[in-house]
C-alpha cells in the first residue's frame, strides 16, 4: 500500500502574513520578507505533522493510492479525509498493463472521517492476480487557508510557532507536540475499530 502526494500546497495558500502576526514579528521594515522562506518551512512542517496525526488533508491537493488488493470489495475506505472527488481508478496486471475502470462502476461516499469508494452494484472490480489497483483522488478541506476548520488552523499556527521558538533546540524529539496542539487535534483523529479490516 502506497500513498503519493501528486500536487503540493501552493505558496499562495499558506498564511505567512498571519503567521508573522501570530508570532508578533515586527512589520513595516525593509527586511520584512527576510524570514519568509523559513516561516514557510515551519508552516509546511506543522501542516505535515497535523495531517499525520489526524489523517486529515488540510489544503486541497491530489493523491494516488496503490493497493495490491481491496480490503473490502463491497466498499473500500480511503486512507485520508475529507475526499471530494475520485479522478480515476486503474487496474494493473502482473505484466504492467493498465486498464482504466469505467467511472460509472463506482461512486464516492464522502465522510468527514473515512470516505469510501463503493461499487454502484455488486463489488469493486477484481484486482488482477499479482497486480494492483491505483486510485487517484482529490482530498482536502478546500484550496484556501480560510476553508480549514478554525481549530485545525489554530493548531497549525501553534505548532508552527513551537517549531519557530525551538528552532535551535536540536535535542527536542521530532515527535514533540505541545499539549495545546494535541488537545485541538484529538476530535479529528480517526478511531480504528477493525485492525486490518474494512474499517481501516
Amino acid at each position: 500500500m502506497m500513498l503519493v502526494e501528486e500536487t503540493q500546497v501552493p505558496l499562495a495558500a499558506l498564511p505567512v502574513a498571519d503567521f508573522k502576526s501570530h508570532l508578533r514579528l515586527g512589520s513595516g521594515f525593509a527586511e520584512d520578507s527576510v524570514q519568509d522562506a523559513m516561516l514557510e518551512s515551519f508552516l509546511r512542517a506543522a501542516m505535515a505533522a497535523v495531517e499525520a496525526r489526524t489523517g486529515k488533508v488540510l489544503i486541497e491537493r491530489e493523491f494516488s493510492w496503490t493497493l495490491n488488493d481491496w480490503r473490502d470489495a463491497s466498499g473500500q475506505a480511503l486512507p485520508v479525509a475529507p475526499v471530494s472527488a475520485i479522478a480515476q481508478v486503474v487496474l494493473t496486471d502482473r505484466a504492467g498493463d493498465e486498464t482504466v475502470v469505467d467511472a460509472a462502476a463506482y461512486v464516492l461516499r464522502p465522510d468527514p472521517q473515512r470516505s469510501r469508494i463503493c461499487p454502484v452494484s455488486g463489488l469493486l472490480p477484481t484486482v488482477p492476480m499479482g497486480g494492483s489497483v491505483r486510485v487517484r483522488f482529490l482530498a482536502g478541506y478546500g484550496p484556501d487557508w480560510s476553508d480549514l476548520p478554525h481549530d485545525l488552523a489554530q493548531a497549525v499556527m501553534m505548532l508552527g510557532a513551537h517549531y519557530y521558538e525551538y528552532r535551535h533546540e536540536t535535542a527536542l524529539s521530532g515527535r514533540c507536540m505541545p499539549f495545546g496542539v494535541t488537545s485541538l487535534l484529538e476530535r479529528y483523529r480517526t478511531v480504528r475499530v477493525f485492525a486490518g479490516g474494512a474499517g481501516q
